[in-house]
């Protein structure tokens, strides 16, 4: 079964969603008249970068793992530093302080989206809506009503819970497409009957992105859930098309390096895109075509501020006199995959290139003067821990935890769709310390650090950081942020994810 939507502006959707009674109530929040009242003190431009899966004890192993004890993650130069809650709530509860308000402590990475994006809090599966099914603008499309160039980049399938968060409204986050039945989009326990099909909440995640044109710069994975009358109903819309779902060719770095245009829609990966390690221990394969998240973050961020055309001395001053700007979501999505797998090595390979994309966001910042960088994640995952050298965890399990998660092929770490997804690269194990042979033992992952001695190998019962995973799934633990530009002063502290919706909202002039 498929089926199609009319082609839709964002601003058509947009300021229907507005003006309709199905509006959700937005975090207190309602949207500003125009982009033009904006106060010019506010922020011209936010870049806002998501580590999917990263919690506190993923910052300071990566730190600890490359950069050592001492050291310092990009990220962790940031000025402004704090911590977000991230509950969700169950099926159709209330907002927070209403008499039917219902939490759920742990979220999935769909009802984080739609918190930051639209400034609700919903059910784990639920995209770009409310608890009770209604339709919550995100700050994408108010962004792209008022004016301004948007982007979203991810290493996930674009169709995925984050990236989708900004572009799209789901009651079923596996509602992606191309191939689905009525079961993956509908919920009954939400609507009682099941919704038309010209209803978007029902509408493949693909088809919605295909349509809408939401997002300028689309960057990363997914291709296999794009077809040829998507690829047709994006260059009706002006999309420069590198690759082509029509023939399912993924694009590739080159294609990007040279890529131009207002509108850019680059796909790499089938699938999600290849884990940084794999690429790193395969040099020659195919997969390594693919470029890594900070070239991605990098082209992005070129294509929406038009230094290509404008050159980077003085391009700041001219976007400044026109009154655009823009807003850009970059996800690290693997730490999460990485992370739902138990595998250490893989994760903070996936961290590292996150961490390296938020220096590529900094430094873009720094010269520009007039840009809010804004670093967090939607949730940690799996209990990620570091333990004293010779110590072990789980000392009456009998196996590590199973991943109960891993019959949902939005967030297990098994490829989906067979070979064409290209990420077959896996982990062949725990690598194990002493004591590893005691079946009562689940034991670390161990990892040299800066300050080892030489000869001190990855593996090895003398390697001075020790990792350990308590599950295969989501914790409820606050997640980090760190911030910098204006009005970064609102992320020093702990805040809630749906005020990450008013801070950016604010910030761009799109809210009050």
């Amino acid at each position: 079964m498929k089926r199609r939507v009319p082609i839709l502006t964002a601003l058509t959707l947009v300021t229907a969603l507005v003006a309709g009674a199905t509006v959700a109530a937005v975090a207190g929040v309602v949207p500003a008249a125009s982009a033009d009242s904006r106060d010019k003190s506010r922020a011209q431009n936010v870049i806002y970068l998501l580590g999917d899966g990263m919690g506190r004890t993923h910052v300071t192993a990566a730190r600890e793992r490359f950069y050592g004890a001492n050291g310092e993650l990009a990220m962790e130069t940031l000025p402004a530093q704090g911590h977000v809650s991230t509950y969700a709530v169950e099926k159709l509860s209330g907002q927070p302080g209403s008499a039917d308000f219902a939490p759920n402590p742990v979220t999935d990475s769909a009802s984080a989206a739609t918190a930051w994006s639209s400034g609700v809090k919903t059910y784990n599966a639920a995209l770009g809506v409310d608890a009770k099914g209604a339709v919550a603008p995100t700050i994408m499309e108010l962004a792209k009503q008022a004016g301004l160039r948007t982007g979203n980049v991810s290493t996930a399938e674009i169709t995925d819970a984050t990236p989708a968060g900004q572009m799209s409204h789901a009651l079923a986050r596996g509602c992606q497409g191309p191939v689905y039945s009525a079961a993956a989009c509908q919920d009954l326990s939400i609507t009682g009957t099941a919704l038309p099909t010209s209803d978007v909440r029902v509408t493949p995640i693909a088809d919605q992105i295909a349509r809408n044109g939401t997002a300028d710069v689309i960057l990363g994975g997914g291709l296999g859930r794009f077809d040829a009358a998507d690829e047709t109903a994006l260059k009706d819309q002006g999309y420069n098309v590198l690759g082509s779902s029509a023939s399912q060719t993924v694009a590739t770095k080159a294609d990007l390096e040279g890529a131009t245009g207002s509108k850019v829609f680059a796909l790499f990966n089938r699938g999600n895109l290849t884990i940084e390690k794999a690429k790193q221990d395969n040099p020659s394969s195919v997969e390594a075509l693919e470029p890594t998240l900070p070239e991605m973050t990098k082209k992005a961020i070129a294509l929406l501020s038009d230094t290509q055309a404008k050159g980077s001395q003085g391009q700041s001053a001219s976007r400044s006199q026109s009154g655009t700007g823009f807003y850009l979501q970059i996800e690290g999505a693997l730490i999460d995959k990485r992370s739902h797998a138990n595998d250490a090595a893989q994760t903070l390979a996936e961290m590292k290139a996150f961490d390296d994309a938020v220096a590529v966001a900094r430094d873009f910042a720094k010269r520009d003067g007039n840009t809010l960088v804004i670093v967090t994640a939607d949730h940690e995952c799996a209990g990620f821990n570091i333990i004293e050298k010779g110590t072990f965890t789980n000392a009456e399990a009998v196996t590590p935890p199973a991943n109960v998660d891993s019959g949902n092929t939005a967030n297990n770490s098994t490829p989906s769709r067979g070979s064409n997804t290209r990420d077959t690269s896996r982990s062949t194990g725990a690598v194990n310390g002493a004591g590893s042979t005691d079946p009562k033992n689940f034991a670390p992952a161990t990892f040299r650090v800066p300050t080892d001695a030489a000869d001190v190998k990855d593996g090895s019962p003398e390697a001075g950081l020790w990792l350990s995973y308590l599950s295969g799934n989501h914790t409820g633990a606050d997640v980090p942020v760190f911030a910098t530009g204006p009005g970064s002063e609102q992320l020093q502290g702990t805040v809630d994810n749906i005020e990450l919706f008013g801070i950016v909202g604010r910030s761009l002039g799109l809210v009050r």
